[in-house]
């Protein structure tokens, strides 16, 4: 069964940092296509950073948070993170740790329950 349990969230001032853990089970994250997504309250969930690829891995990222934000993952601990740098409040969201995999030509998708991440001084 997958599951995915994210961490780390919390309260944090403009200009900090804050690093969310994504812990994956029923599933080897290495090779699974995964991403974290955020959703702000009023707004629609949106795309972070997503990683993919087992040797060759490929790191796309948000335009609104390159250069402040990095997506890594642990492959011995099964452990996807997001290191935050540089919070602005325009960060404060609720943020989703995701799988997606493709099997016989359908879609699945599978989400952590979330981390509250809020930026305000």
């Amino acid at each position: 069964q997958v599951q995915l349990v994210e961490s780390g969230g919390g309260l944090v001032q403009p200009g900090g940092s804050l690093r969310l853990s994504c812990a994956a089970s029923g599933f080897t994250l290495s090779s699974a296509a995964m991403s974290w997504y955020r959703q702000a309250p009023g707004k629609e969930r949106e795309l972070v950073a997503n990683i993919t690829g087992v040797v060759a891995r490929t790191i796309n990222y948000a335009d609104s948070v390159k250069g402040r934000f990095t997506i890594s993952r642990d492959n011995a601990r099964n452990t996807m993170y997001l290191q935050m740098n540089s919070l602005k409040p325009e960060d404060t969201a609720v943020y989703y740790c995701h799988r997606a995999r493709i099997l016989a030509g359908r879609r699945y998708d599978y989400w952590g329950q979330g981390t509250q991440v809020t930026v305000s001084s």
